[in-house]
């Protein structure tokens, strides 16, 4: 199950400033030059979790293990990627195997750092890479179409349905409009899916200001919000810079140094947050003596999926699942208080497993 976000954008926006301090490591060089990234440089964070402690505490477990996502920093695309320019094709061939889209916009001032249209204008930087995106779309979709009509005049059921979903698709790019804007019904949905296509993934706005507009943003980054609305998108504002430099401060100072900037917590932590969410992600638990553990679902996920997530023979051999609400262990005190107050509950098969439920799994295989 991928759970991977990809972090694109124009050349020196601060993308790769931005997956450092993400990972916390310094594996994409920063420069000051365009494509400074060549190979993508994925790297897997932990999801921030405070549900997590607290279970661990009452379970008085060994080990705490959080949930984690990746996120994969994409070298800089230019104007004409779709035709090659740049790193045009390597850039495309890497945003199809992401999830989801997070667009990082430059929303700040700074003559030290060019900027490679020469203007600060982080709407103008999101278009570019959007059209690029549809350019290439747009290519793939009519390149395919010609065997998908051959195909569906001599009867072939499944390629007529794949056909009149292209043809939805080709309809809102040639009218400048991205494929997530076209609604899907639910059972085309994994045909959809199937045509791969750049623009239909979720997508994520972060604007990236000076440390001066951390706490309250700028004019760059209420513009950026007001057109993420416009896509029915999300949209956060964070500090590259900052972000980079409280990674590398021992954690009891980050509190501190937070403070000083008028912020409640990292930004990186919104970001994930955010990204959780947009994958249409939730968490359940797993908590004893061992390890309390954060796992990862789909949102309408059934217990035996979410079974399948810790081992595929959990949900081959699912029995039920005993189930508390983190609220109630907490409340309770762990696993066997909430047995005892009648809390703990037995599901079966069809249950839609809810965000912070924490379940023990029966199984036989």
């Amino acid at each position: 199950m991928g759970f991977k976000c990809g972090i694109v954008g124009l050349p020196n926006v601060g993308k790769s400033t931005l997956f450092n301090a993400l990972t916390r490591t310094a594996a994409a060089q920063a420069a000051n030059y365009p494509f400074c990234t060549i190979e993508p440089n994925v790297g897997d964070v932990a999801v921030p979790e405070p549900r997590l402690t607290k279970l661990a505490e009452i379970a008085k477990s060994a080990e705490v293990i959080p949930a984690r996502m990746q996120f994969v920093d994409i070298a800089g695309l230019v104007k004409g990627a779709s035709k090659g320019e740049g790193l045009g094709n390597q850039f495309l061939a890497n945003i199809r195997e992401v999830d989801a889209v997070v667009y990082v916009l430059r929303c700040f001032d700074d003559d030290d750092v060019t900027h490679v249209a020469g203007a600060i204008d982080p709407i103008a930087d999101f278009e570019v890479v959007e059209t690029e995106l549809m350019l290439a779309d747009l290519e793939s979709l009519e390149k395919r179409r010609v065997n998908l009509e051959k195909k569906a005049k001599g009867q072939d059921k499944e390629a007529k349905a794949t056909l009149a979903l292209v043809d939805q698709a080709l309809s809102a790019l040639r009218d400048g409009r991205p494929a997530r804007s076209i609604e899907i019904e639910s059972e085309d949905q994994k045909d959809w899916t199937g045509l791969q296509l750049l623009t239909a993934k979720p997508v994520l706005f972060v604007a990236n200001v000076d440390e001066d507009a951390a706490a309250d943003g700028n004019d760059y980054a209420r513009a950026v919000e007001t057109r993420a609305k416009e896509e029915n998108a999300a949209a956060i504002v964070i500090s590259a810079k900052i972000e980079s430099e409280l990674a590398q401060l021992p954690e009891e100072e980050q509190g501190d140094y937070l403070d000083s900037l008028g912020l409640e917590e990292p930004g990186l932590n919104r970001l994930i947050r955010t990204g959780y969410d947009l994958l249409g992600l939730h968490t359940y638990f797993t908590a004893g003596p061992k390890e309390t553990h954060a796992w990862t679902v789909q949102r309408g996920a059934t217990a035996p999926e979410a079974a399948g997530v810790i081992h595929t023979d959990f949900e081959k051999g699912f029995i039920r699942a005993e189930t508390v609400s983190y609220e109630d262990y907490i409340a309770l005190g762990g696993e066997q208080a909430a047995r005892d107050a009648g809390k703990l509950r037995l599901e079966g098969k069809d249950y839609i497993v809810q965000d912070g439920d924490v379940m023990h799994f029966r199984f036989n295989v």
